[in-house]
């Protein structure tokens, strides 16, 4: 039964060959046939032990793995970036039944997708459920960091001022003792200690002459983000001082209100009882008279 068994598998490996090629031969243009590894989407679904079933490739990145080695062969002298960019390229101009067996193969891997979480979602423990939430906000909070950092770095919001052991640290890395990163800092930090304090008064006064810089610029930064329309992106030292200004000028404006009205008030006052007394007189006279 044994040659039996090996032949039955031999002519289905064969059928499963052959549907490779029908399904890929409308790319003979542009592609080379299909390894198994494309599309096979178990291959990208194997769950590790301690951890969750990987993500699928969508159809885009499964034609990239693909012509990445191909393209890098033809070209040994084109970068990785411009072989990227190059594949990128020839994905555009390809026809929806050229990028067919791509996508086809990454919805199927995404169905198994689905399968081997719920597969493995079944089998945590709520401490296990409770710690991947946790480890989930976390990974979105440092995403949003980074997404916020690039937004500001975008917007053209002015570096931080640096302190007087930066400036010194940036002034002498090259000739620092050490191989590493941390050796040379090391030794730098030894340095800074060993200075003299007049020595080291040179790089506290520019870094005090930096936070000037940066003061400034904070300022007409913020000026033009109220401009555009993002107030949230000041900072909040800003905000409240200049509702301190705004209570203020308004409590000012009270005051200098009711000043007027009290004068206002005196002067009606005062011509009233000027009235009544001119008429007073006027009254006096008719009489005598």
């Amino acid at each position: 039964m044994a040659p039996f068994s090996i032949m039955t598998a031999s002519v289905s490996l064969l059928a499963k060959s052959f549907s490779i090629f029908s399904c890929t031969s409308s790319l003979a243009r542009c592609t080379s046939v299909l390894p198994a590894v494309y599309l096979n989407p178990v291959k990208y679904l194997t769950s590790q032990a301690s951890g969750p079933p990987r993500r699928p490739l969508n159809g885009y990145m499964r034609y990239v793995l693909q012509q990445q080695p191909i393209m890098t062969r033809q070209n040994p002298e084109i970068k990785s970036v411009d072989v990227i960019r190059k594949i990128a390229q020839q994905w555009r101009t390809m026809s929806p039944e050229q990028k067919q067996p791509f996508q086809e193969a990454s919805l199927r891997a995404r169905e198994q997708f689905k399968v081997e979480l719920q597969r493995y979602q079944a089998q945590l423990t709520p401490a296990q459920v409770q710690q991947q939430t946790l480890e989930k906000r976390q990974r979105m909070a440092k995403r949003k960091a980074i997404r916020k950092k690039r937004e500001l770095t975008n917007l053209g919001k002015p570096k931080r001022p640096r302190t007087a052991f930066n400036i010194f640290m940036s002034e002498h890395f090259e000739e620092a003792r050490g191989t590493t990163t941390q050796a040379k800092m090391k030794s730098l930090l030894e340095d800074w200690k060993n200075l003299f304090s007049h020595q080291k008064q040179v790089y506290t006064q520019l870094a005090e002459d930096d936070k000037i810089r940066y003061k400034n610029e904070m300022k007409s930064w913020e000026e033009h983000m109220v401009e555009i329309g993002r107030e949230d992106l000041i900072r909040e030292q800003t905000l409240s001082t200049k509702k301190k200004l705004a209570k203020t000028a308004k409590k000012g404006t009270k005051r200098a209100t009711a000043v007027k009205k009290a004068s206002a008030t005196a002067k009606s006052k005062t011509t009233k009882k000027t009235t009544k007394s001119g008429a007073a007189k006027t009254v006096r006279t008719t009489k005598k008279t």
